[in-house]
């Protein structure tokens, strides 16, 4: 009993538990929640690209993550820059160097969950293998690629390279809004777009909706299960690659063979709360999740963040379980 009451007075001495910062601070956490929660969407779009087609929850989406983490560490360093120095760089260059980081970015997440799907998932839809062991395969697949990092970078984390300093642009009812938020924030948004219009909008999209819809119909009606498929993860893997180069823009820790593990949980999460399968909700999800972390951790302190965000996800699922927009686990569609 004494052990108890010792760990219950130190977890309670550890809430901050201030509404006058939360108050203080609304408006620079609402800028900072939606940069984040602009992250989150778009991981968590590839989650529920994959459920909506597959019905898998593809676990190891967040070492497709970390792999574009890596790739935009490794082009600015291939470009010259080193950690612990932000370079002066004309605008113009500095524009080019930051695309070109982005596209590798996405390239190698992109290519990284193309070969997950082919190597980890096809065979065992191939033998006809029951959801368990394709819900078992992506944890695993998850270590794997984590072990590959670790085998070949070592545990430490590489330090973040900066090409440009968050310096602030502009304020709106006194918070901050930085270069780098702007940059997040607006090229989140066209993503973000371009997806749904991608899905909702084209041939392609048509297809992916069909075969989420209806798999054996859709391939009666002439569409390839297979290329869609891949068009899925290649998708998925794409916007989780620009999520980690917006990622490593913001965050100066940098990247750590683990460091997807706890972003991929939370754009799960936020595919939950928005109602996995439903693209938008997956969007709806994410800014959701980086509002509520920020204003949690206003409100009760920093190292709350991460509980006030899965609190609210075990809140969403007893009071609406199938998400926001209502779509159920068991039915959901693209």
């Amino acid at each position: 009993m004494l052990i108890h009451h010792e760990l219950t007075t130190h977890v309670l001495a550890d809430i901050k538990f201030d509404p006058g910062a939360f108050v203080d601070q609304f408006w620079q956490n609402t800028v900072d929640g939606l940069s984040q929660g602009s992250i989150y969407a778009l991981v968590a779009l590839g989650y529920t690209l994959v459920y909506g087609v597959l019905k898998l929850i593809n676990f190891a989406h967040s070492e497709v993550f970390i792999y574009g983490a890596y790739a935009t560490w490794f082009t600015f360093y291939g470009l010259g820059f080193r950690p612990g120095s932000t370079p002066d760089l004309p605008v113009f260059e500095l524009i080019g160097f930051l695309l070109l980081a982005l596209v590798v970015s996405m390239l190698v997440s992109g290519g990284t969950a193309v070969v997950l799907e082919r190597v980890a998932y096809r065979p065992l839809r191939k033998r006809g293998a029951p959801r368990l062991a394709f819900l078992i395969t992506a944890i695993g697949a998850s270590f794997v690629l984590q072990q590959i990092l670790f085998l070949t970078r070592g545990g430490n984390a590489e330090r973040s390279i900066r090409l440009m300093k968050p310096e602030a642009q502009f304020t709106i009812f006194g918070a901050e809004i930085t270069n780098v938020t702007l940059i997040i924030i607006i090229a989140s948004v066209v993503l973000m777009v371009f997806a749904d219009v991608f899905v909702n909008r084209t041939k392609f999209g048509r297809g992916i909706r069909a075969v989420a819809q209806d798999p054996d119909t859709a391939t009666l009606m002439g569409v390839n299960k297979e290329r869609i498929i891949i068009l899925t993860f290649l998708i998925g893997g794409l916007l989780a690659g620009a999520a980690a180069f917006f990622y490593m823009i913001k965050n100066p820790q940098g990247a750590s063979y683990q460091g997807g593990f706890i972003l991929g949980i939370k754009a799960f999460t936020a595919a939950v709360l928005g109602g996995i399968g439903n693209l938008r909700g997956a969007l709806l999800g994410g800014i959701l999740l980086g509002l509520v972390e920020n204003y949690g951790q206003a409100f009760f302190g920093g190292n709350w963040r991460d509980v006030v965000a899965f609190v609210l996800l075990v809140l969403i699922l007893m009071f609406r379980p199938t998400g926001i927009l209502g779509e159920s686990l068991g039915k959901a569609r693209v």
